[in-house]
């Protein structure tokens, strides 16, 4: 409950304050500018799905299995960050590279670098270390602070469409003093690693798996704005982008029991895996409730609260988010009868096929529909991935592990899930 607690000030400061925000700049900006400063960020979400490589979730898992071990840990902690500092140059100079052929970026290049200097921070936000340890207090407090100053400093600065870039500068402030800070913090407990070689190929090797499963979340998840970008007016972002962030805010709601769970549950899944499943069934009804609760909210004010947050020049918005009203039942679903056993138990290849094909199935809805539909086709292809995906992981789980049984033997289990059968 302690952690829950924390991680939700963490979500209020990731979710909720931009809804603070987003009404100042979609004033500001107006809809052109603010799809361009959307579009943007996505991109610098892409960058932070490389930099994280699955980390917050192998690395967090790692960390919580042998948190009495400060020798182990700090070999983890080296290994991730030296795998980071490698995939964020690479990031660098793939986007600097890719951005001479699209012409937003080649002739946006302050809002660029300022999209990927947000990227590379968030990326390498070490919370993932301190969830791991179930000590969040710390590092919630830090990122707290960060966002607030940032949210202070839009207001101060952004005056007008010339300072889009500054504003998307301003959200990486945060992230920069969390990664300082909790660095410094980490280390005044836990030894210094220098990385090697061997530590950065064996925090890849062990991260591999929850990248694919991130990269193919990531096609139907945060790169959304950035793929209708591409082939859709830029206005057509804006609406978009507004409805995907007002949705991704009332589901944030639900992310601290679930980032509460996810490293207790894999702990217990090691020592005590009967009281693991025990664990995730209670998590799963309280998400399914609370999703259900949250989606028909969502559905039934969605026109007060796109007028509310960003006025009549995005009306267009009130359709998007009226879609994206189921996905916190859905996601709901996923996340607590999907994810919060299949990954703490080990089933990463099952969790890989079912995102990687979630991912391929929203890219090619998009290219048929968005061209046309725009916004609204971009909606509607998000939707039928999570519908997808909500419902191969409640099939995957029933016939591996259902809650209500206890697991069964699969021809392929790991040793946890041995481990639970046996008991």
């Amino acid at each position: 409950m302690h952690n829950a607690a924390a991680l939700y000030g963490v979500q209020v400061c990731r979710k909720v304050l931009p809804l603070i925000t987003m009404p100042y700049l979609a004033r500001v900006l107006g809809p052109a500018v603010w799809g361009t400063v959307a579009f943007v960020g996505s991109l610098g979400e892409f960058v932070v799905l490389v930099i994280e490589f699955g980390f917050n979730l192998s690395a967090t898992r790692q960390i919580a299995q042998d948190r009495h071990s400060p020798e182990k840990c700090g070999r983890v902690m080296a290994g991730v960050l030296g795998a980071q500092a490698v995939l964020g140059a690479l990031c660098l100079t793939v986007a600097w590279l890719v951005s001479w052929y699209i012409p937003i970026l080649r002739d946006n290049r302050p809002l660029l670098w300022a999209g990927l200097f947000y990227g590379l921070f968030q990326g390498m936000n070490p919370l993932w270390f301190f969830q791991g340890l179930e000590r969040l207090k710390l590092a919630a407090s830090l990122e707290i602070t960060g966002k607030v100053i940032g949210l202070i400093g839009i207001f101060l600065v952004v005056k007008s469409p010339e300072n889009a870039w500054e504003a998307l500068l301003l959200q990486g402030v945060p992230p920069l003093l969390s990664t300082v800070i909790g660095l410094y913090l980490a280390y005044r407990e836990f030894p210094f690693v220098m990385p090697t070689p061997a530590l950065v190929k064996g925090a890849l090797a062990s991260g591999w798996r929850l990248f694919v499963f991130r990269s193919g979340e990531s096609l139907y998840g945060v790169g959304n704005a950035f793929i209708l970008g591409l082939f859709a007016p830029i206005a057509s972002v804006g609406y978009f982008a507004v409805g995907e962030k007002i949705s991704k805010a009332v589901f944030g709601l639900l992310n601290p029991v679930r980032e509460a769970l996810y490293p207790r549950i894999s702990r217990l899944a090691a020592h005590e895996p009967l009281e693991a499943a025990r664990l995730a069934t209670v998590g799963a009804a309280v998400m399914i409730l609370s999703g259900i609760a949250l989606g028909a909210g969502l559905f039934i004010f969605a026109p007060e609260c796109i007028r509310i947050m960003t006025g009549s020049n995005f009306e267009p918005a009130v359709t998007v988010l009226r879609i994206f009203a189921f996905l916190p039942p859905l996601l709901s679903v996923t996340y607590s009868v999907g994810l919060q056993w299949l990954l703490p138990f080990g089933q990463d290849g099952v969790v890989n096929r079912i995102i990687l094909t979630a991912g391929a199935l929203n890219l090619l809805i998009a290219l048929a529909v968005a061209p046309r539909f725009q916004h609204v086709g971009m909606a509607a292809s998000v939707l039928a991935a999570e519908v997808y995906v909500c419902l191969s992981m409640v099939l995957a789980v029933a016939a591996r592990t259902p809650f209500w049984k206890g697991p069964k033997p699969q021809e392929e289990e790991t040793p946890l899930v041995s481990e639970v059968c046996n008991g």
